[in-house]
């Protein structure tokens, strides 16, 4: 199944449906009053989470849906049927954006979790409502109110605790092979990865976490080089980062010089994602030396300025990758009880990640508005050529079979 990870879908609501201005009128019963009844509500569009689901792709080929209209209520005092909701499944990890308006409307994160998105049309007033000791034949109604309508976009993110990033060939899906059950595509070219993976990390009967492989990352990511930025904005959701580092690339590169463009379109980005909590993972040790690998591992400290949690693995052979994986579920099962305990704590959390997911939203949105004016740009260079001026008298055509 194709990756979809973004989608713009158009809801309505019902509207609601018309009071009704009736009389009774019966045999035997003269002057029978008002007897007309209200209308129904309008059906809403409701969002709801889904665990079976991991992408938007249902939603890149039908984009309009519209929720029923409430009946008009009828004689006799009959309220008229409400329409009925419609219910829209989606991934865990949606945000829910208005397109209009840029605001955020809500944010799935559990199976069962609902978002109403657009609110039904409110019932009309039968005459019955209406009659008074003084107004005994009333003629008024209401008509049902209009139901909500929205565009929306909807941008799914990865629900993972821990997220890696690195270069392509840094080692990234050979780690998910080697700390949980995934199987993602290994090979020895870049760019192996074109979506992101996740995997469950299982260190004791009880205790696991989830961690996704985001596809790599190259200079000039943040400006839309390789795989661009599509996917760096699921990293926001995470609440540990591995940036792992080859120390033997194959093309004799600098690892240290590596490390640090990874750091720096980080920061372009989003400062406030560059900020997270991340540790450094040195991988590949397998193929160097002692002596190699300590002068190695001091110059990217000293290039990135680093005072946080080193590691030295070998992903492939899975030397290392247990001490990694039960620090890790220490660190997050830290994290997960600060939460618990303090809601402060909670509060701050959910404001920093609206902070990165603002800031990842405005540098692709930037992104794509210079790209659309250099477009515009080039059409009119062709448009303002003098066609007059273009001399082909000379042009030699020549026919081949």
């Amino acid at each position: 199944m194709k990756f979809v990870d973004e989608a713009v879908i158009e809801v309505h609501a019902g509207k609601g449906g018309n009071g009704c201005v009736s009389f009774r009128r019966e045999k035997y019963i003269p002057l029978g009053g008002p007897d007309g009844g209200d209308g129904g509500d309008g059906g809403s569009v409701v969002l709801e989470g889904s665990a079976s689901l991991n992408t938007m792709v249902d939603y890149r080929f039908t984009r309009k849906f519209r929720a029923q209209n409430g009946e008009s209520g009828r004689g006799r005092n009959c309220t008229g049927k409400a329409g009925d909701d419609i219910v829209l499944p989606v991934p865990l990890g949606t945000t829910i954006i208005d397109e209009e308006t840029d605001e955020i409307l809500g944010d799935i994160q559990a199976a069962g979790d609902r978002l109403v998105v657009a609110q039904g049309g409110f019932h009309g007033i039968g005459n019955t409502r209406y009659k008074s000791s003084i107004n005994r034949a009333p003629r008024q109604f209401s008509e049902g109110t209009v139901g909500e309508s929205r565009n929306l976009k909807l941008e799914l993110k990865v629900l993972a605790d821990v997220g890696l990033l690195g270069l392509p060939n840094a080692g990234k899906s050979t780690l998910i092979r080697a700390v949980s059950a995934a199987k993602p595509k290994v090979a020895d070219y870049p760019f192996t990865t074109l979506v992101p993976n996740l995997g469950v990390v299982k260190v004791d009967a009880h205790r696991s976490f989830v961690v996704a492989d985001i596809p790599g990352l190259i200079e000039g990511a943040s400006d839309g080089a390789g795989l661009g930025i599509r996917f760096l904005k699921h990293l926001t959701r995470n609440r540990v980062l591995l940036h792992m580092v080859d120390v033997a690339p194959f093309d004799e590169s600098d690892p240290a010089q590596q490390a640090l463009s990874i750091v720096r379109e980080l920061e372009r980005f989003s400062p406030t994602l560059a900020a997270r909590p991340r540790w450094l993972v040195l991988n590949k040790i397998d193929l160097i030396d002692e002596e190699t690998l300590k002068q190695r591992r001091q110059a990217i400290v000293e290039a990135l300025d680093w005072e946080g949690p080193v590691y030295e693995v070998a992903a492939i052979s899975g030397r290392e990758t247990v001490r990694l994986s039960g620090d890790l579920m220490t660190a997050i099962e830290f994290l997960n009880q600060q939460e618990a305990e303090d809601e402060e704590v909670k509060l701050r959390e959910q404001d920093v990640q609206m902070q990165m997911q603002s800031e990842a939203r405005e540098r692709i949105e930037s992104l794509r508005l210079e790209r659309q004016a250099a477009r515009i740009g080039q059409l009119s260079d062709v448009e303002d050529e003098d066609d007059d001026s273009i001399d082909d008298t000379d042009v030699e055509v020549e026919y081949r079979s």
